[in-house]
């Protein structure tokens, strides 16, 4: 019996509904499987944690979260704490301190869920957005100097290293290669940006040839967001810098019905570090504590989570009782349903017991 270490921070809004929900699932998707358990310990780190300590989580937080072989995030985020604190305090600094340089964000159209693009539905919208997740525009370097004088100034300084986007655009490729359509389109803005984002296309070009067998592409980034909308079955795996993929994949959420489906990964490809798992949504305190919250994405989450650990058919399992689920039309709100966040997770429990080995 394999035993996998998980964290569990379920921190703000509807973090603590929805990773309980996961939870649950997780539980049941393990016993189904019978050759693996997990060992769950939940971390109170968050915006409450900052109200009663000054802090987001402890400052010995990421050494304790090395002994883990994944963690599994809600959300970070609250209307009274300023929103550069509680990214720069919890998310941040796991991300950026185990070096998770891939963030990887798949999207479909789930069964039973609509989509707002007319003549759009299962099969037709099948991405996987690779998001630069170490630099780029969140690398924080930057600073403000005569803070309320009339000549204050502000800086946010973009950065770019030949050894970030190299290995993210590897990464990229090799994703793209192991797809069925082995297409890849590199998104960029090196008609401002002449400096970091031309080096950007320059390397993307180099690792091309790499994987010969996979099909490339270059789009700048506004004109992306008009080919997600008009032309979505022309796209499979997407790169994109730290801030452009952070915006498409809102985009590309949307696109497939709800920010409630769509799920993150945060990888460190080599495996030094644990990798972090979260749904996309983040706190969503407009619906907190309502029990209506769209739990999907904390499964898919989880799904990406198994298969990081070595248990794809574990993997296959949950989402195959997800999409039934779904295909059931057992859905909450955002989605067009009226059913409760247990609801859905009770069903999807179900689902995961009843299916065939």
């Amino acid at each position: 019996m394999t035993v996998y270490k998980i964290a569990a921070i379920p921190a703000d809004g509807i973090g603590p509904e929805v990773i309980g929900a996961g939870l649950q699932v997780l539980e049941a998707v393990a016993a189904r499987d019978g050759g693996f358990t997990l060992d769950v310990t939940e971390f109170d780190w968050g915006s409450d944690h900052y109200k009663r300590t000054g802090a987001m989580m402890p400052a010995d937080g990421p050494e304790r979260l090395k002994a883990f072989d994944a963690i599994y995030f809600g959300a970070v985020g609250a209307p009274d704490v300023p929103d550069h604190i509680t990214l720069w305090g919890l998310r941040l600094p796991i991300c950026q301190g185990f070096d998770q340089y891939a963030n990887v964000r798949p999207t479909r159209i789930l069964p039973g869920i609509r989509a707002p693009l007319a003549g759009v539905g299962p099969g037709d919208l099948d991405w996987v957005i690779v998001r630069e997740n170490s630099e780029g525009e969140y690398s924080g370097h930057g600073g403000r100097a005569h803070k309320g004088l009339p000549e204050e100034v502000a800086t946010e300084v973009a950065i770019f290293t030949r050894v970030g986007v190299t290995r993210i655009m590897r990464y990229a490729f090799a994703l793209a290669q192991s797809r069925p359509r082995k297409l890849l389109t590199v998104v960029t803005k090196s008609n401002a940006q002449r400096f970091g984002l031309v080096m950007w296309d320059e390397i993307a070009a180099e690792v091309a040839r790499e994987y010969p067998d996979v099909t490339w592409d270059k789009m700048l980034v506004d004109a992306m967001t008009m080919r997600m909308v008009l032309r979505p079955r022309s796209l499979d795996t997407i790169v994109a810098t730290n801030l452009h993929a952070d915006i498409l994949s809102d985009l590309a959420g949307a696109l497939a019905g709800s920010l409630g489906v769509a799920p993150t990964a945060n990888i460190d490809p080599e495996r030094r570090y644990p990798s972090m798992f979260e749904p996309i949504h983040g706190s969503a305190f407009d619906i907190a504590g309502q029990g209506i919250a769209n739990p999907v994405a904390s499964f898919w989450t989880a799904a990406q989570m198994l298969e990081h650990l070595g248990q794809p058919a574990a993997a296959g399992r949950l989402m195959a009782a997800v999409e039934q689920v779904c295909a059931a039309g057992i859905l909450t709100p955002d989605v067009g349903g009226t059913a409760t966040t247990q609801a859905v997770t009770d069903a999807v429990v179900e689902a995961v017991r009843g299916a065939n080995a």
